[in-house]
């Protein structure tokens, strides 16, 4: 069999095997699997307005009634059903469909066909004209699959579809690797070397379940996942824009550091975060929360027209609340109704409203250091942050005729999608707090879903939705739509816990399998969708930075505070329009974890910038993974990590016994293992190259070690997770 063939086989026998095993009631399927595609490649030529040849494919209903051909369905036939034939090019008098585009895949018309023959069921509630998106339901927690053996809840539901599949699971990783992957998943830090030396010996399911209790306490815990929100947050430390002047925002960085390391309800931190301002007798913290959207840029070009920019704040805020928390893209509705998603353009201006209400307040907080250089400081002992601040009286909002501010049209109320459950009734004008809790609600469908999505993206690379900031129509349906509904439930149901949904996760059979590619996986399941592994991951820069740093033993473990500046290049300002000048930290700032570095919006530290962290214009809901050879000469010759590689040429150095047991410990610290005999003889040959060259001159010991230091550094093992 040709290779080609056998990879779309693959793919038609796995999206075959999904459609027909999908737990749930078939019109859970019409939703998840049928409609997006119909939406996708039929609904811009059929659907609610001028559908051609008078057939609408909008609805199901729509469908079974057909057009001038007739009806396009035959439930329980899909052979005779003329949807299927127009798809797949066997009608004898209309021509393959879609008309002029790109024809759909097997596995695409497989799952319609599927449909179909099982009797083209729908939700009843389905009315001619009006939308109904899987996503737009709210989550059900599904009943757990009974597999052949008992299994956690998230192993039940992947062994249920690797089973129809018939794909096994990989085997476990082996003990180094679950215990550095657990590490850099929870705290972002590798495993103290000893720590690792010696769990090889006592590893078993006890000792695992101690090791993740210690790192979910660890004050380091809220460090790594407090990275995770600032993404989304867009959080930097100067204003943006090409003054890009510096701001204090910090204490709102080390606020979401302390929420996540309390395990703070996630639905009471999102409140927060978007109206901590109105909770009755707000604390100072619930106000420093209200920063996540004063992280929007500011002009301060001269000549500008400051309400114009204040709009520009304002549309900001709506798009990064529909992407990081709905999980739609709000934004496309600014200037038009949306042209996939039931949002409309006078929808979008209602959510507009709720963030046209508030002024733009600095706050001055006492007892925390005023920063230095994340000048004009008050006083020491004195820090300022940005937050938000609801005026007493609101401000007029009117829809802005095709998102142009100097065109106001009618006036708009604080409203939330129609798609949407409603906001509960109130006398009087709805506020950011309604807005906030609307999001957290218990009817809610999208908030919890996108979250637990987002959380399990970091663990697997790829969210069980793989579009994460796009739960419309144009979004990719789930992999495991009711193991993703369960997660949602489970996340609400424990109190909106994230540690608890760490735990889930971490404790599975899945997030603990081997990441070894197979090659039986090659042609079904090439992407690894159906998580039949593990994934490796590159690692974020910023844990790149920290990891070197452990593994140097010079890092400083210190939480909190304004932000550091450690080495860069020189004359990186020059390309902007305010040259400013780095002055690098030193002494403990010089070595602080990478999440305090400082963040220049316009010239963002290289070593961060070269491993794909956000740019901090926009929410990042998933970053990027690049492999460039910029990343390899930033390891090697970056002034930061040429540092850090002398002193694990020290720390060798030191060490007692022979060269091999030398290069046994620097590998143990970079990798959070000892090295297979080939690779420690590798390394020992590289260290006699040094020394016959530096022989001559007289170079110190740790010369010669430097560049096996160099080279462990940049070993593929010491900047992936595996």
């Amino acid at each position: 069999m040709k290779p080609g063939l056998a990879h779309c086989l693959g793919w038609l026998l796995a999206f075959a095997a999904m459609a027909a095993g999908t737990a749930g009631e078939p019109e859970t399927r019409y939703l998840q699997e049928v409609k997006p595609l119909l939406t996708r490649h039929c609904v811009s030529c059929h659907g609610a307005e001028h559908p051609k040849a008078h057939l609408r494919l909008d609805t199901a209903a729509g469908a079974r009634k057909g057009g001038e051909s007739g009806p396009s369905i035959v439930p329980g036939k899909p052979a005779e059903s003329l949807l299927i034939q127009v798809l797949d090019g066997t009608h004898p008098q209309i021509e393959r469909m879609p008309y002029h585009r790109p024809p759909l895949q097997p596995p695409e018309i497989e799952t319609l066909r599927r449909w179909i023959a099982d009797g083209s069921a729908a939700p009843a509630h389905e009315v001619s004209g009006v939308f109904v998106h899987w996503s737009f339901i709210r989550p059900q927690r599904p009943p757990t699959p009974r597999t052949a053996d008992p299994h956690h809840p998230i192993d039940a539901f992947i062994r249920d579809t690797l089973q129809r599949l018939r794909v096994r699971p990989s085997a476990p990783a082996d003990s180094a690797t679950w215990l550095r992957r657990v590490h850099l998943d929870l705290i972002g830090l590798p495993p103290e070397p000893e720590v690792a030396a010696r769990f090889v010996t006592t590893d078993s399911p006890t000792e695992r379940d101690r090791i993740l209790e210690h790192l979910l306490a660890s004050p380091h815990h809220g460090e790594r996942w407090g990275r995770w929100w600032l993404d989304v947050a867009r959080y930097a430390d100067s204003n943006g824009y090409s003054v890009d002047a510096p701001r204090s925002i910090w204490p709102y960085r080390d606020g979401v550091v302390a929420a996540f390391n309390a395990d703070q309800p996630f639905d009471q931190f999102l409140i927060e975060q978007l109206a901590g301002d109105l909770l009755p007798q707000p604390t100072l913290a619930q106000r420093v929360a209200t920063g996540f959207h004063r992280n929007t840029q500011i002009n301060q070009e001269g000549g500008i027209d400051p309400e114009q920019f204040r709009i520009e704040s304002i549309f900001d805020r709506v798009a990064t609340t529909g992407s990081a928390l709905l999980g739609l893209s709000v934004g496309c509705a600014q200037c038009h109704d949306h042209k996939f998603d039931p949002i409309s353009h006078r929808d979008y201006y209602g959510l507009f409203a709720f963030f046209n209400d508030q002024d733009e307040p600095t706050l001055e907080i006492e007892g925390l250091p005023s920063g230095i250089n994340e000048p004009k400081a008050k006083s020491p002992g004195w820090a300022t942050t940005l937050v938000l601040s609801e005026r007493t009286q609101p401000r007029k909002t009117q829809r802005f005729v095709q998102g142009d501010f100097t065109r106001p049209a009618e006036p708009v109320l604080p409203a939330t999608p129609k798609i949407l459950p409603p906001l509960p009734p109130k006398n009087g004008r709805y506020q950011r707090l309604d807005l906030a809790r609307w999001l957290v609600s218990p009817n809610h469908p999208l908030t919890a879903r996108v979250l637990v999505n987002r959380v399990w993206q970091q663990y697997f690379g790829r969210g069980l939705v793989e579009t994460e900031n796009d739960f419309g129509t144009q979004g990719t349906p789930p992999t495991h739509p009711e193991l993703l509904d369960w997660l949602a439930v489970e996340f609400q149901e424990s109190g909106w816990s994230l540690k608890h949904l760490h735990r889930c996760i971490v404790k599975s059979e899945t997030y603990g399998q081997s990441s070894i590619a197979r090659p039986d996986l090659r042609e079904i399941d090439p992407l690894n969708r159906w998580l039949a592994r593990q994934n490796r991951l590159r690692l974020d820069a910023e844990i790149i930075r920290d990891v070197a740093l452990a593994a140097s033993g010079q890092l400083d473990r210190s939480l909190g505070g304004p932000p550091v500046q450690p080495p860069q290049p020189a004359g990186l300002g020059a390309f902007t329009q305010s040259n400013r000048d780095w002055m690098a930290s030193s002494g403990g700032h010089r070595v602080r974890r990478a999440l305090y570095t400082r963040i220049q919006r316009a010239t963002l530290h290289p070593a961060l910038a070269v491993f794909d962290a956000p740019d901090t214009f926009t929410t990042c809901t998933r970053r990027l993974r690049s492999n460039t050879p910029l990343q390899a000469l930033t390891l090697l010759n970056d002034t930061q990590f040429h540092e850090l590689a002398l002193h694990i040429a020290r720390q060798m150095v030191s060490t007692r016994g022979t060269d091999a047991d030398r290069i046994a410990g620097g590998f143990l610290r970079c990798t959070a293992r000892h090295p297979a005999p080939a690779e420690s003889q590798r390394l020992l040959r590289l260290l006699r190259e040094e020394r016959s060259a530096g022989g001559s001159n007289g170079a110190p010991p740790e010369g010669e070690w430097l560049a096996v230091a160099r080279v462990l550094l940049n070993l593929d093992e010491t900047i992936t997770r595996e």
